[in-house]
């Protein structure tokens, strides 16, 4: 699918004459929930006979700006929140600078500026708690009296729940990556969670243990989960192999001060330095722990290995004999 065409900042925005259904959110995680909202948008549009989609989201959480004590992690960067838009079937994305000068603008302002003058806007679709401009001052009711002076239609979307009746969440995501819960995360997210980053040396001990891993730089874009051994996918590239990968500071050997990403790939042998890596998380395999030496370690993963090969569906090994 081809990438959506994104902008970024008000200034860039298209001012072309062109009618939009337009919604507006952090859309972290892109999740089923907000999957729901884009499937609306276009089913509105297609209703309406508007001629483009467009999603208003922002290049940070706003907290990070209005209570950065408060601001969570994002479960994804900016890129990745906009390639999971283009899957969703978006036609164009505004990325807004969420910097302090775009919260003091005024509600009626930001109305005026962006849903009318920079995209036309003939229908808005949001939730019935929708909060917008300075000091949150703009609500449902001030969106839909502007929606009659403005001539453009305010449509109310619900939300998603999961099968036991709790709202799916960016909030609730994060909680069950941080718990290593991948399965209900990725139910959650309706695909399963990804990180990505660039494959740096590391401490070079699964090769000497006879399980070479791919180093992942600090600061990869997603969501890291929480310690422990992980059945995933490796994606390099544009090919995929089965991996083993563990997240931690390795407690075995004790010198490793910061959390780390590191990936094994299954059945291999490939050159990763330099390139950059994507992660799909499939299956939480177990805890870190401490093992008494290099040995015991070497053992438990090639047990690892055995059970991520089972979940991947990739074959046993084959015998050295």
């Amino acid at each position: 699918m081809s990438a959506p065409h994104v902008v970024t900042g008000i200034e860039a925005l298209p001012r072309d004459g062109r009618r939009s259904a337009v919604t507006i959110g952090k859309f972290d995680g892109v999740h089923r929930g907000h999957q729901r909202v884009l499937e609306r948008l276009r089913d509105e549009a297609a209703a309406r006979g508007i001629e483009r989609t467009v999603v208003i989201t922002f290049d940070r959480n706003p907290l990070e700006v209005l209570r950065p004590e408060a601001a969570p992690l994002p479960l994804l960067s900016v890129a990745q929140k906009t390639e999971a838009l283009n899957t969703a079937g978006v036609d164009l994305v505004v990325v807004i600078p969420f910097t302090p000068e775009f919260a003091a603008l005024p509600h009626d302002r930001f109305v005026d500026e962006v849903l009318v003058g920079g995209l036309h806007a003939a229908c808005v679709l949001v939730g019935s708690d929708v909060r917008y401009g300075a000091q949150g001052a703009g609500t449902l009711e001030t969106l839909r009296e502007a929606g009659e002076a403005h001539d453009f239609d305010v449509a109310l979307v619900d939300d998603v729940c999961v099968s036991d009746g709790e709202r799916i969440s960016s909030t609730g995501i994060r909680h069950l990556l941080e718990v290593g819960h991948i399965a209900e995360a990725a139910d959650a997210l309706g695909r399963n969670p990804r990180i990505r980053s660039l494959v740096v040396p590391g401490y070079q001990r699964g090769r000497t243990l006879g399980y070479p891993t791919a180093n992942l730089a600090h600061g990869a874009e997603g969501f890291i989960p929480a310690d422990g051994v992980y059945a995933c996918w490796m994606h390099v590239a544009g090919s995929r192999f089965g991996a083993a990968v563990s997240v931690g500071n390795n407690p075995t050997f004790g010198d490793v001060p910061e959390k780390t990403v590191e990936a094994h790939a299954i059945d291999v042998t490939v050159d990763l330095y330099g390139q950059t890596v994507e992660l799909e998380f499939v299956r939480f395999i177990r805890g870190m722990r401490k093992f008494e030496n290099s040995e015991a370690l070497a053992h438990q993963m090639g047990v690892d290995e055995l059970e991520i090969r089972e979940v991947l569906g990739l074959p046993a090994p084959q015998s050295s004999s």
